[in-house]
């Protein structure tokens, strides 16, 4: 198959990337066009409550990010190919379509939309940027630490260095975690793609301001949304991100948290619903 065309897999399908990849997708739904973009540590499957909710009122394309799931990958990576992957399944959909995005999926949304795919809106959950001195920063060697722990067959320590080192999570938490043999494998499964987000961050998590001329092309309504019990740190970043974009606004949602779109995806869904439907 050759770039954008697709095939029917089961109740989805799958589209080819301009690189050839395969990637895979699972639709539902009728309406607007909105493809959800995941978040690190995460494929199809964290997001397929919040799809089913949203297919209520649109169409849904749920995919595998590269390197997850039922989709492909390639020897080398960059965030161009993760952008065309994306412009595949908007070729596929036929026209623009609306991204939502959470943390660094977020992100990813994002500058998809500055590379000039054609985005009708955003709705984006925390993008985790790092804006404030004051704010806590992933340390600098970041992606060195985690590509020596995967090079060294060590995946599940590369996970364990990002949920605690990055998202900020308590040594005890992933702890817990671990001893959930199925969840703890599920995210090993995924650490080989950990580099992915780290490239997808750059060096937005620096404790500086956002560089205006990076996302000065991203003219779609943007609707960024917090959640009310999260690090104030997403909410600098909220505030910041809709000061540089045109037509940006942010609403907080009480009562959630980071992990909000996987873990309350009810409590979510209407606050996208009403972003992409203008």
């Amino acid at each position: 198959m050759s770039a954008g065309q697709e095939q029917a897999v089961g109740g989805g399908g799958r589209v080819v990337s301009a690189d050839g990849t395969e990637i895979a997708f699972e639709q539902s739904g009728s309406g607007p066009v909105v493809i959800l973009v995941a978040s690190a540590l995460a494929d199809r499957s964290d997001t397929a409550k919040l799809a089913a909710l949203l297919s209520e009122r649109f169409t849904v394309i749920n995919y595998d990010r590269r390197g997850r799931g039922a989709s492909g990958d390639a020897d080398t990576y960059s965030v161009g190919r993760e952008i065309d992957d994306i412009a595949a399944l908007i070729a596929h959909s036929g026209g623009s379509v609306s991204l939502f995005g959470s943390s660094s999926g977020a992100v990813l949304a994002l500058r998809a939309a500055a590379a000039g795919l054609r985005v009708d809106r955003l709705a984006l959950y925390e993008p985790p940027f790092v804006v404030a001195t004051t704010d806590d920063c992933p340390p600098r060697d970041l992606a060195r630490q985690v590509t020596t722990l995967l090079e060294e067959g060590r995946d599940s320590d590369a996970v364990k260095y990002f949920m605690t080192e990055v998202q900020g999570m308590p040594g005890i938490a992933v702890l817990v975690m671990k001893l959930m043999p199925k969840v703890w494998a599920g995210l090993t499964r995924l650490a080989r793609t950990l580099p992915y987000d780290i490239a997808v961050m750059g060096d937005t998590q620096q404790g500086k301001p956002l560089d205006a001329a990076e996302w000065a092309s991203v003219h779609a309504p943007t609707r960024v949304l917090t959640g009310g019990r999260s690090p104030v740190a997403f909410q600098r970043a909220a505030r910041a991100l809709t000061d540089l974009l045109p037509r940006a606004d942010h609403r907080t949602l009480p009562g959630l948290n980071h992990s909000a779109v996987v873990m309350a995806p009810k409590k979510v869904a209407p606050h996208i619903a009403e972003a992409l439907q203008g």
